[in-house]
Protein backbone atom coordinates (compact mmCIF):
# COMPACT_ATOMS: atom_id res chain seq x y z
CA UNK A 1 0.00 0.00 0.00
CA UNK A 2 2.88 2.39 0.79
CA UNK A 3 4.50 1.68 -2.58
CA UNK A 4 1.23 2.33 -4.40
CA UNK A 5 0.86 5.64 -2.57
CA UNK A 6 4.39 6.70 -3.50
CA UNK A 7 3.78 5.88 -7.16
CA UNK A 8 0.49 7.79 -7.40
CA UNK A 9 1.27 11.37 -8.56
CA UNK A 10 -1.79 12.73 -6.75
CA UNK A 11 -0.99 11.06 -3.42
CA UNK A 12 1.50 12.19 -0.79
CA UNK A 13 2.60 9.81 1.96
CA UNK A 14 3.87 11.11 5.28
CA UNK A 15 5.06 9.45 8.46
CA UNK A 16 3.89 11.02 11.73
CA UNK A 17 5.01 10.23 15.27
CA UNK A 18 6.09 11.76 18.57
CA UNK A 19 9.46 10.93 20.11
CA UNK A 20 9.93 10.19 23.80
CA UNK A 21 9.75 13.30 25.97
CA UNK A 22 13.09 14.93 26.74
CA UNK A 23 13.72 16.22 30.27
CA UNK A 24 15.39 19.62 30.00
CA UNK A 25 18.12 20.10 32.58
CA UNK A 26 21.67 19.08 33.49
CA UNK A 27 20.89 15.37 33.24
CA UNK A 28 23.01 12.45 32.11
CA UNK A 29 21.64 10.87 28.95
CA UNK A 30 24.08 8.00 28.60
CA UNK A 31 26.56 7.66 25.78
CA UNK A 32 29.81 9.55 25.34
CA UNK A 33 30.57 13.16 24.52
CA UNK A 34 33.73 14.61 22.97
CA UNK A 35 33.63 17.35 25.62
CA UNK A 36 33.88 16.64 29.34
CA UNK A 37 30.50 17.17 31.00
CA UNK A 38 29.05 16.91 34.47
CA UNK A 39 25.49 15.76 34.83
CA UNK A 40 22.94 15.42 37.60
CA UNK A 41 20.84 12.43 38.57
CA UNK A 42 17.43 12.21 36.87
CA UNK A 43 15.67 12.33 40.24
CA UNK A 44 16.01 16.12 40.18
CA UNK A 45 13.01 18.06 38.86
CA UNK A 46 13.52 19.05 35.21
CA UNK A 47 13.45 22.73 34.30
CA UNK A 48 11.11 21.93 31.41
CA UNK A 49 10.27 19.12 29.03
CA UNK A 50 10.17 18.92 25.26
CA UNK A 51 8.46 16.29 23.13
CA UNK A 52 9.55 16.28 19.48
CA UNK A 53 6.70 15.60 17.07
CA UNK A 54 8.06 14.49 13.70
CA UNK A 55 6.62 14.50 10.22
CA UNK A 56 8.71 12.75 7.57
CA UNK A 57 8.21 12.61 3.80
CA UNK A 58 9.72 9.29 2.60
CA UNK A 59 9.63 10.25 -1.08
CA UNK A 60 11.71 13.43 -0.66
CA UNK A 61 13.54 12.61 2.61
CA UNK A 62 12.27 15.84 4.17
CA UNK A 63 11.92 15.93 7.94
CA UNK A 64 9.84 18.44 9.89
CA UNK A 65 10.09 18.58 13.69
CA UNK A 66 7.81 20.43 16.09
CA UNK A 67 9.39 20.63 19.55
CA UNK A 68 6.40 20.75 21.88
CA UNK A 69 6.72 22.05 25.45
CA UNK A 70 3.23 20.92 26.48
CA UNK A 71 1.67 17.50 26.75
CA UNK A 72 1.31 15.94 23.28
CA UNK A 73 -2.41 15.32 22.78
CA UNK A 74 -4.68 14.54 19.85
CA UNK A 75 -5.17 18.27 19.33
CA UNK A 76 -1.42 18.84 19.37
CA UNK A 77 -0.75 16.19 16.72
CA UNK A 78 -3.37 17.53 14.32
CA UNK A 79 -2.27 21.13 14.93
CA UNK A 80 1.27 20.13 13.92
CA UNK A 81 -0.12 18.37 10.85
CA UNK A 82 -2.12 21.45 9.89
CA UNK A 83 0.82 23.79 10.52
CA UNK A 84 2.99 21.63 8.26
CA UNK A 85 0.40 21.53 5.47
CA UNK A 86 -0.14 25.28 5.55
CA UNK A 87 3.64 25.73 5.12
CA UNK A 88 4.03 23.31 2.17
CA UNK A 89 0.66 23.27 0.38
CA UNK A 90 1.89 25.66 -2.34
CA UNK A 91 4.29 22.90 -3.41
CA UNK A 92 1.62 20.21 -3.46
CA UNK A 93 -1.33 21.83 -5.23
CA UNK A 94 -1.70 18.66 -7.31
CA UNK A 95 -2.15 16.41 -4.27
CA UNK A 96 -5.65 15.12 -3.56
CA UNK A 97 -4.88 12.35 -1.04
CA UNK A 98 -2.68 12.34 2.04
CA UNK A 99 -1.64 8.91 3.35
CA UNK A 100 -0.53 9.15 6.97
CA UNK A 101 1.53 6.33 8.48
CA UNK A 102 1.15 6.19 12.27
CA UNK A 103 1.66 3.85 15.17
CA UNK A 104 -1.41 2.98 17.23
CA UNK A 105 -0.57 5.27 20.15
CA UNK A 106 -3.04 6.44 22.78
CA UNK A 107 -3.38 9.95 21.32
CA UNK A 108 -3.81 9.03 17.65
CA UNK A 109 -5.49 5.63 17.32
CA UNK A 110 -8.57 5.34 15.16
CA UNK A 111 -10.97 4.96 18.11
CA UNK A 112 -9.65 8.08 19.83
CA UNK A 113 -12.66 10.35 19.51
CA UNK A 114 -10.90 13.73 19.70
CA UNK A 115 -8.21 12.68 17.24
CA UNK A 116 -10.74 11.45 14.70
CA UNK A 117 -12.84 14.58 15.06
CA UNK A 118 -9.77 16.77 14.47
CA UNK A 119 -8.80 14.72 11.41
CA UNK A 120 -12.29 15.24 10.00
CA UNK A 121 -11.85 18.98 10.59
CA UNK A 122 -8.49 18.81 8.81
CA UNK A 123 -10.11 17.10 5.81
CA UNK A 124 -12.87 19.68 5.72
CA UNK A 125 -10.40 22.57 5.93
CA UNK A 126 -7.87 21.28 3.38
CA UNK A 127 -10.27 19.46 1.01
CA UNK A 128 -7.83 16.51 1.00
CA UNK A 129 -8.82 12.88 1.30
CA UNK A 130 -6.92 11.42 4.25
CA UNK A 131 -6.01 7.76 4.58
CA UNK A 132 -4.87 6.71 8.05
CA UNK A 133 -2.57 3.69 7.72
CA UNK A 134 -1.54 2.30 11.11
CA UNK A 135 1.26 -0.07 11.99
CA UNK A 136 0.16 -2.89 14.33
CA UNK A 137 1.70 -3.39 17.79
CA UNK A 138 5.46 -4.18 17.81
CA UNK A 139 5.76 -3.06 14.18
CA UNK A 140 5.84 0.73 14.61
CA UNK A 141 9.62 0.55 14.17
CA UNK A 142 8.89 0.21 10.45
CA UNK A 143 7.28 3.66 10.43
CA UNK A 144 9.77 5.77 8.46
CA UNK A 145 10.02 8.60 10.99
CA UNK A 146 11.43 6.18 13.58
CA UNK A 147 14.72 6.06 11.66
CA UNK A 148 14.97 9.83 11.97
CA UNK A 149 14.46 9.59 15.72
CA UNK A 150 17.34 7.12 15.87
CA UNK A 151 19.60 9.62 14.09
CA UNK A 152 18.55 12.41 16.46
CA UNK A 153 19.19 10.24 19.52
CA UNK A 154 22.69 9.41 18.28
CA UNK A 155 23.28 13.06 17.40
CA UNK A 156 22.75 14.38 20.93
CA UNK A 157 23.96 11.22 22.65
CA UNK A 158 26.03 12.11 25.71
CA UNK A 159 25.23 15.83 25.49
CA UNK A 160 23.64 17.93 28.21
CA UNK A 161 20.26 19.26 27.09
CA UNK A 162 19.99 21.92 29.76
CA UNK A 163 17.76 24.44 27.94
CA UNK A 164 14.92 24.32 25.43
CA UNK A 165 17.13 26.31 23.08
CA UNK A 166 19.78 23.58 23.28
CA UNK A 167 17.20 20.96 22.33
CA UNK A 168 16.15 23.09 19.35
CA UNK A 169 19.75 23.60 18.19
CA UNK A 170 20.57 19.90 18.38
CA UNK A 171 17.39 19.02 16.51
CA UNK A 172 18.13 21.55 13.77
CA UNK A 173 21.76 20.45 13.37
CA UNK A 174 21.06 16.76 12.80
CA UNK A 175 20.88 15.52 9.22
CA UNK A 176 18.96 12.80 7.40
CA UNK A 177 20.70 11.86 4.15
CA UNK A 178 22.52 15.17 4.26
CA UNK A 179 19.36 17.25 4.79
CA UNK A 180 18.70 19.29 7.94
CA UNK A 181 15.16 19.17 9.32
CA UNK A 182 12.80 22.11 9.51
CA UNK A 183 12.37 22.76 13.24
CA UNK A 184 9.79 24.86 15.06
CA UNK A 185 9.00 25.40 18.72
CA UNK A 186 5.39 24.86 19.85
CA UNK A 187 4.51 26.46 23.20
CA UNK A 188 0.72 26.04 23.07
CA UNK A 189 -0.63 24.47 26.27
CA UNK A 190 -2.88 21.52 25.41
CA UNK A 191 -5.63 20.21 27.64
CA UNK A 192 -5.66 16.47 28.27
CA UNK A 193 -8.68 14.17 28.51
CA UNK A 194 -10.72 15.85 25.75
CA UNK A 195 -13.16 13.43 24.14
CA UNK A 196 -16.46 13.33 22.28
CA UNK A 197 -19.78 12.06 23.63
CA UNK A 198 -20.66 8.62 22.27
CA UNK A 199 -23.52 9.94 20.14
CA UNK A 200 -21.22 12.44 18.42
CA UNK A 201 -18.63 9.75 17.75
CA UNK A 202 -21.33 7.55 16.21
CA UNK A 203 -22.12 10.38 13.78
CA UNK A 204 -18.42 10.75 12.98
CA UNK A 205 -18.16 7.05 12.18
CA UNK A 206 -20.61 7.56 9.32
CA UNK A 207 -17.98 9.74 7.66
CA UNK A 208 -15.25 7.07 7.69
CA UNK A 209 -14.61 4.19 5.32
CA UNK A 210 -12.85 1.44 7.26
CA UNK A 211 -11.16 -1.35 5.30
CA UNK A 212 -13.18 -4.57 5.81
CA UNK A 213 -11.40 -6.88 8.23
CA UNK A 214 -8.77 -4.23 9.01
CA UNK A 215 -11.03 -1.37 10.01
CA UNK A 216 -8.92 -0.46 13.00
CA UNK A 217 -5.82 -0.03 10.85
CA UNK A 218 -6.93 1.52 7.53
CA UNK A 219 -9.43 4.38 7.37
CA UNK A 220 -10.31 6.73 4.51
CA UNK A 221 -11.92 10.10 5.15
CA UNK A 222 -13.06 12.01 2.07
CA UNK A 223 -14.13 15.68 1.92
CA UNK A 224 -17.46 14.73 0.33
CA UNK A 225 -18.32 12.60 3.38
CA UNK A 226 -17.39 15.18 6.01
CA UNK A 227 -20.00 17.29 7.69
CA UNK A 228 -20.19 19.08 11.01
CA UNK A 229 -21.23 17.02 14.02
Amino acid sequence: MNRAADQDPKTLRISLDAKATVKVGPFARGGKSRAETRACDHDFKPEASVTPVGLFLPKTDEFFVYDVTSKVTSDCLVDCLLQWWQAVQHRFAHITMLVINLDNGPENHSRRTQFMQRIVEFVRQTNLTVRLAYYPPYHSKYNSVERCWGILENHWNGSILDTVETVLKFTASMTWKGIHPTVELVTTVYRTGVKLPKNDMALLENQFVRLPGLGKWFIDIAPTACRKV
